[in-house]
C-alpha cells in the first residue's frame, strides 16, 4: 500500500472517531435540552446553529454551491437525516428511556448495510457482518441494562424506529452526493435542507427559549455546532473514502461511549452488564474495521487461482 492512500485511510479513521465521540456526547445535550424544549423547537435550533457556522466556515473556504448532480443526493439526506430525523429522535427520546432509544436507534446501522449493498453495491465481507452481529448484541445489552420498568411506549418505540430508518436512509442518499460534491459542501446544504423543513417550529423555538434556562439553551446550541456542523462533516469526510456499510457499523462505539460520558461526567456508574455491552460495542467495531491476515490473504489468493480459467484443449 502506498504512503499516500495509508494517510488517507489514517486521516478517514480519525474523522470517524471524531464523529462516534461528538454524536455520543449528543446523548448528554439532547436529555438535558429536551427538558426545557419540544423536539421541533430542539432540532430548529439545533440545526440553525450548526448551519451557521457551517455557512460560515463554507464563505472562508470559499466551497461554493454544490453541483446540480449532487443535489438529489444532499436534499433526500437533508430531509430525512437532518430534519425528519432529529425532530422524530427527540420526540421519541421523550416518550422512552434512554436504552430503549438507544437500542431501537441502532437498528440503523443494519438497515445501512442492507441497503448499501442493494444500492449501492457495497461489499458485504464476512468481518463486516460478524463485526456487526457483535456490536449489535452489545447495543442489546446496553439498551437492556439501562431501560427501566415502564418507562417505554409503543409511541416511543415507534418514533425510534423512524428515526433509524430515516438515519438509513439519510446515509445511502448522501453516498453518490460525497463523489459529486466536498464532505463541507454536502453537510451545509444538507443542514440548510433540515434547517428549512423545521422552520414551522420557529415560533416555538421563539416562544420557548425565552424561558428556558440558560444552560439548555448552550447544549442546543452545542447540538449544533460540534455533533452537528463538526460530526456531520467529520462523517461526510469519511464516508467519502469508505463504504455506508463499514461507516454504519462504526457508529456501533456510540452506547459504549455514551456510558463512558455518563460516567465520567455525570457521575452514573455503570453496572456490569452494562460495561459488558459496551465492550463488545467496541469489539464489533474492532472487527468490522479490521483487515484480514496475512494467511488470509493467501488463502483469497490461492482461491482465486484455482478459479482461473483453464486454456481449453484443441481436440
Amino acid at each position: 500500500m502506498t504512503k499516500p492512500l495509508r494517510r488517507t485511510e489514517q486521516a478517514a479513521a480519525a474523522a470517524a472517531v471524531v464523529t462516534v465521540v461528538l454524536w455520543a456526547s449528543a446523548f448528554v445535550s439532547i436529555r438535558s435540552a429536551g427538558s426545557a424544549y419540544s423536539p421541533g423547537a430542539l432540532a430548529l435550533g439545533r440545526l440553525a446553529s450548526g448551519a451557521l457556522a457551517l455557512g460560515a466556515l463554507s464563505l472562508v473556504r470559499r466551497e461554493g454551491v454544490p453541483p446540480r448532480s449532487a443535489w438529489r443526493g444532499i436534499a433526500i439526506s437533508g430531509a430525512l437525516w437532518f430534519g425528519f430525523y432529529m425532530v422524530v429522535l427527540n420526540w421519541g427520546e421523550q416518550q422512552v428511556d434512554a436504552g430503549t432509544a438507544a437500542l431501537v436507534v441502532n437498528i440503523g446501522p443494519i438497515l445501512i448495510a442492507l441497503l448499501g449493498s442493494r444500492l449501492l453495491g457495497d461489499a458485504m465481507p464476512p468481518r463486516l457482518l460478524a463485526g456487526m452481529a457483535v456490536s449489535f448484541a452489545g447495543a442489546v445489552t446496553v439498551g437492556l441494562s439501562m431501560s427501566g420498568e415502564g418507562g417505554s411506549s409503543v409511541l416511543g418505540v415507534v418514533l425510534c424506529l423512524l428515526a433509524a430508518v430515516a438515519y438509513a436512509g439519510g446515509v445511502v442518499a448522501q453516498k453518490p452526493a460525497l463523489g459529486r460534491a466536498s464532505a463541507l459542501q454536502v453537510t451545509t446544504f444538507g443542514c440548510l435542507v433540515g434547517a428549512v423543513l423545521c422552520l414551522p417550529f420557529t415560533g416555538q423555538l421563539v416562544h420557548e427559549a425565552a424561558d428556558a434556562p440558560v444552560s439548555a439553551t448552550l447544549n442546543m446550541v452545542y447540538l449544533g455546532i460540534f455533533p452537528t456542523a463538526l460530526a456531520f462533516t467529520t462523517w461526510a469526510y469519511a464516508l467519502a473514502r469508505t463504504t455506508a456499510s463499514k461507516m454504519g457499523a462504526t457508529t456501533y462505539a456510540v452506547p459504549a461511549l455514551v456510558v463512558l460520558m455518563s460516567w465520567l461526567v455525570l457521575g452514573e456508574v455503570p453496572g456490569l452488564l452494562t460495561l459488558a455491552g459496551g465492550v463488545l460495542c467496541l469489539a464489533g467495531v474492532a472487527v468490522s474495521r479490521s483487515r484480514p491476515g496475512a494467511k488470509a490473504k493467501a488463502r483469497a489468493e490461492r482461491a482465486a487461482a484455482t478459479e482461473e480459467p483453464q486454456p481449453e484443449q484443441v481436440p
